[in-house]
Formats: structure tokens, sequence, C-alpha cells
């Protein structure tokens, strides 16, 4: 464990090295503290869950050279009052990251049966293998959010208990909302990489999804690049959170970005709009 304090002041991060888990690969979690923390040593804070951990926070270990600056994000809305400041729990992702973060169930449907053989002759390797995700998120509720709920001071109910994540990730977090609807009361789905199930993964969400009213969606896409693969898989996923009772504004969004790019700087452009949806003041709004 190892705490590295950030030099412009925007708290500090506690490097969890290879944390163990009896249900997934070993993988680094990195834990960010706002700045309030240390500060108010009496409160409590929700926690955002975030995949692909090591693109968080610091510029030097991202491939692409840019951080979603998450850290700054979220203390530049809680000064500004429009978000409650949160705990965020950044979870590496692992050496077979498609198969952690794409949703197992409805590939294990007769459908994505047949999708997952397609998908086999497209991508090889990258996909090949038995897929992990439910394991994975095991690992998230059974294994790491009751350290962090031990460990640090956190709210641990549903209320305060979110979900993030970019492309694959996005998959992961929308998957880990339908699971354990008991557990998150969000998810943030940036630049959602559909193209992953095709129809399968936007049919099952028909029944999959939680009823409306107790939780919150956030997702949006760019038009340039990967992303611009996203626009007909979302409008489908938008018309079905129109068809179930999701309301727009409310309990889910959907935004386009034109021009936009998938890769972590259009991330960090956004990244304050899922998190002031997810974590406002009125966490009842």
């Amino acid at each position: 464990m190892v705490e590295m304090p950030l030099s412009d002041g925007s708290g500090v991060i506690t490097r969890h090295a290879d944390f163990p888990s009896h249900d997934a690969m070993p993988r680094n979690v990195d834990v960010w503290l706002p700045p309030d923390y240390s500060v108010e040593p009496a409160r409590r804070f929700p926690v955002l869950y975030m995949h692909d951990g090591q693109n968080l926070f610091d510029p030097a270990i991202v491939i692409t050279g840019t951080d979603w600056g998450v850290d700054e994000a979220i203390t530049g809305l809680a000064k500004a009052g429009k978000i409650r400041t949160a705990i965020v729990a950044g979870v590496w992702n692992g050496e077979k990251r498609w198969l952690d973060y794409i949703p197992q169930k409805p590939l294990e449907t007769p459908e994505g049966e047949n999708f997952k053989r397609k998908a086999l002759q497209m991508y090889g390797e990258e996909f090949g293998g038995e897929i992990q995700t439910d394991h994975y998120l095991r690992f998230l509720v059974e294994e790491l959010k009751p350290f962090i709920d031990q460990n640090y001071r956190s709210l641990p109910g549903r209320e305060d208990t979110f979900v993030m994540g970019s492309s694959m990730g996005g998959l992961a977090s929308l998957y880990a909302l339908c699971e354990y609807p008991e557990i998150f009361r969000g998810a943030g789905c940036l630049s959602t990489h559909w193209p992953a199930g095709e129809e399968v993964i936007v049919e099952w969400l028909k029944e999959a999804l939680p009823k409306p009213g107790a939780h919150k969606l956030y997702f949006d896409y760019g038009t340039a690049t990967l992303d611009a693969l996203y626009e007909p898989f979302q409008m489908k996923v938008d018309a079905i959170m129109r068809a179930i009772g999701y309301q727009q504004g409310k309990d889910w969004v959907t935004h386009k970005f034109p021009g936009a790019e998938h890769n972590e700087a259009a991330w960090r452009a956004r990244v304050c709009l899922p998190l002031e949806f997810l974590l406002r003041i009125n966490k009842n709004a």
C-alpha cells in the first residue's frame, strides 16, 4: 500500500498493488480520497467504482498521455456546490480486459453463443477464452466493496454507491447495475462499446434493466473514430429506456458529442457531466 499525495492539492491516492481476489486475477486498485476527507474526520462519503483505474489520475501511466482528471473534476464540482464529494476506487484492468468487461449473461443465450462464434473468427485471441465478467463483478461487490467500507469512511448503502467506465468499461458498468441493482444506485457509461455484443446485449436489456425510479443511468457517445459506430445501437437502447419508463433528464440521460473521438482526452473533456448526474447534491433527484 502506497500513499501518493497529489501535487495540485486535489486529494490523496492510495495504491493497493495486486489486490488479491478469489474470483478475479489480482490487479492494482487506486483509491482516491478528496481533500476534505482529512479535513472532516467524522464525515462519510459516497463511493464511485471506476474501471480502467490506471487511466483516471496520472497521465504518466496512461498510454495516450492524457488521464481522465477525475480528481480535479470532482474537486471542482464539489467546490461549485454541484455534487457531493466522493471516494473513487479506480480498479485497473487485467490482461484480458475484453473478457472481464463484456456482459456475460446475454452471451450465454443461444443468440449470444452464435455471436461468440462469429466474434472469435473476427477478433481471434482477444475474444478467445472464458468470459470472466461475472467473476469480476463478484470481486467488485463481494471483495473490494467490503474492503473499502471497512477501511475508508464510506457511505456503504446503495443510494451512495456508483460505477462508471468507458468503452468496454461502459458495458461493464451497465452490466454491474443490471446484475447488482441492490448494490449500485447508478452507472456512468461513456462511449459504450455496443458492437462488442451487437444486438444480443441490446435485446437482453429489455428484461435485464432495473425498473425505473430507483436508479440512474448515464450514456454518451461521440461521432469520430470508434465512437462513430455507436449511435444506431444507442438509439435502440434509448428507445428501450423510454419504453420501460425511464425519464430522460431525471433517471436517465444520453448525450451526443459531434466530433468527439474515442480516447481519454474526449472522456476527460466531458467527465463532469456523468459525475454531476450521478453525484448531484440532491441524491434523490
